[in-house]
């Protein structure tokens, strides 16, 4: 499974981005995927995940109400809408997908990875 990032870019304090995750391969359907971040400095931190249905997704405490994850089986695609975006914000967003471990929350339990899209929040 190949994930591509992508939605990214520069937005002012109280703005909104979509970032989407572009998988290949219909086994992308069958997998839970998840959205973290990496901000200058920071290690990767997790932002939010859904499962393979689509039915049940969480969120990290700092973006609940703000961010929302989507995905499209369809498609084979995951979105995530980033709204009442802040500073602290930016980050490298990366998606990922099939989750092996125990805590989603963990960048170690997922083992496909995008490349990352970079989100600037300007104050």
């Amino acid at each position: 499974v190949q994930l591509q990032a992508s939605g990214g870019g520069l937005v002012q304090a109280w703005g909104s981005l979509r970032l989407s995750c572009a998988a290949s391969g219909r086994a992308f359907r069958s997998y839970s995927a998840g959205w973290f971040r990496q901000g200058p400095g920071k290690e990767r931190e997790f932002v939010a995940y859904i499962d393979w249905s689509g039915g049940g997704a969480s969120y990290e405490d700092s973006v609940k109400g703000r961010f929302t994850i989507s995905r499209d089986n369809s498609k084979n695609t995951v979105h995530l809408q980033v709204n009442s975006l802040k500073p602290e914000d930016t980050a490298v967003y990366y998606c990922a997908a099939q989750f092996i471990g125990r805590d989603y929350r963990r960048p170690d339990a997922f083992s496909y990875w995008g490349q990352g899209t970079l989100v600037t929040v300007s104050s």
